[in-house]
């Protein structure tokens, strides 16, 4: 049994999603998706009974190598990492099967989070409550046995618990982000202390191509502080959007006709806790 061209355009869109909330690197993903395909492509193996989980095998094997020699240069990351910011500008185009694929586990927060797992860890939580896959099929997939695959799982969401109690109801939060951006303009305190948690932190990550906050900025006076500062250097041409960035409404702002920063809010219990 081979891997044809049919099976590139049908486990294209699941090899990314998994790929991308591995690593957090749409260029990263995207390079190992390929990779694997091509490799895929040159096996002509007959027992291959079930080509999503071999695809997927070979994408998680890549993307853990990756994870596993990535650790160093993470650590000596200078300030916050994040994830890269995925721009979805369809939200509604996707049949049923892709918006799952596109939008479960797909926040910044839940990405954010995963920092916080090991590589292995990472895999499974993704492999079962991501993709669904039964514990038999990940065992394949990681190489490890089905009760160690069980264990990894139960650390890996005790870990993620954190982001539980996140809000995912797109067109809620966007109203919560278009009543920010109100008394954001009109430095309207009141309103703001209404949206924001005292204990927001903001994460600045400037990829190593722009200027950013070495550490994170905490409480609400710092970070609103912060935003003021970098509104009033603004170009005289700059503007801002609400595009669905992971799956959530985010505000982009643009300056010099450029994207520059992409403003990425966590909800929880309807007020903005934190942002990115």
């Amino acid at each position: 049994m081979q891997i044809s061209n049919e099976d590139y355009q049908q486990f294209k869109p699941l090899l990314f999603s998994l790929g991308y909330r591995l690593l957090g690197s749409v260029i990263e993903t995207e390079d190992i998706m390929q990779e694997t395909f091509l490799k895929a492509f040159e096996i002509n193996e007959q027992n291959i009974d079930n080509k999503k989980a071999y695809l997927c095998k070979m994408m998680t094997n890549r993307c853990l190598d990756v994870l596993k020699s990535a650790r160093h240069k993470r650590e000596q990351y200078v300030g916050p990492w994040n994830p890269e910011p995925l721009l979805l500008e369809k939200l509604h185009t996707f049949d049923p099967s892709e918006r799952m694929i596109q939008n479960e586990g797909l926040s910044i927060a839940y990405l954010r989070m995963m920092e916080h797992l090991t590589p292995d860890e990472r895999a499974v939580l993704l492999l079962k409550e991501v993709f669904d896959f039964p514990y038999s099929e990940i065992a394949n997939i990681i190489e490890k046995k089905d009760e160690n695959c069980r264990k990894i799982y139960r650390r890996a969401k005790q870990k993620i618990s954190l982001v539980e109690g996140e809000s995912l109801n797109y067109e809620k939060n966007k109203s919560m982000i278009n009543r920010f951006i109100e008394a954001f303009q009109m430095q309207n305190m009141d309103a703001l202390l209404e949206l924001i948690s005292e204990n927001v932190t903001l994460y600045s990550d400037g990829g190593g191509k722009v200027n950013a906050a070495v550490r994170p900025i905490v409480s609400l006076p710092n970070v609103l502080a912060l935003l003021f500062g970098i509104l009033k250097k603004a170009p005289e041409d700059s503007y801002f959007e609400i595009k669905n960035v992971n799956g959530q409404p985010a505000i982009i702002i643009y300056m010099n006709s450029t994207l520059q920063t992409s403003l990425v809010f966590i909800f929880v219990k309807t007020k903005l806790t934190k942002s990115i």
